[in-house]
């Protein structure tokens, strides 16, 4: 199976409802934090592929082939603290390399920021691990999901305090884990 079909299989898997389980570790201040998120995958529209493009200057060629997905989510901390959102993100493949697939992730909205973005992806076929990594003002965020089976998937988020342009990521913030179940 090639890189692209690997990557449409992925994402066929991460379409539905979904519960999780993180822990955050703030290795910056020295807190431990727990929270659950409910979340929902569905598929976008081709209006809402284009939106997204448009949303950030990006060019569109056509949106046929890209895969765009809209997320849901209400996260609820240890401590009762409660955060929800919804964005659009769409998925540009550029090239296709002994890395695997890489391209651009767009999103309508952000997490760290709330504004359109454009971060970059890389997808190993072979492990069905997605990283995503994105540079916001003040940290760069590398987000990684394995699918380990249809209905399970492990997720990592890295968060680095952003250093000066051309150096490399080395000051962590943040480190989370969290394992996510399908319920549908």
């Amino acid at each position: 199976m090639n890189a692209l079909h690997q990557f449409h299989h992925f994402f066929n898997c991460c379409i539905g409802a979904w519960h999780t389980e993180r822990t955050y570790h703030y290795l910056d201040r020295g807190e431990v934090e727990r929270s659950r998120t409910e979340f929902t995958i569905r598929t976008l529209t081709p209006e809402l592929k284009e939106k997204v493009l448009a949303d950030n200057n990006y060019p569109n060629h056509g949106v046929d082939g890209f895969l765009g997905f809209h997320l849901a989510f209400e996260t609820v901390s240890e401590k009762g603290e409660e955060v929800g959102q919804e964005l659009n993100m769409l998925f540009v493949p550029r090239r296709e390399g002994p890395r695997g697939l890489e391209g651009d992730y767009l999103r309508d909205r952000a997490y760290e920021e709330e504004r359109p973005m454009v971060a970059d992806f890389r997808f190993d076929p072979g492990s069905l691990q997605l990283v995503m990594t994105t540079t916001y003002t003040h940290v760069v965020s590398v987000d990684t999901i394995t699918l380990l089976n249809p209905r399970l998937r492990l997720r990592q988020i890295l968060n680095y305090r952003r250093p000066p342009q051309g150096q490399p990521l080395q000051e962590v913030l943040l480190v989370g884990f969290g394992v996510e179940q399908k319920l549908t």
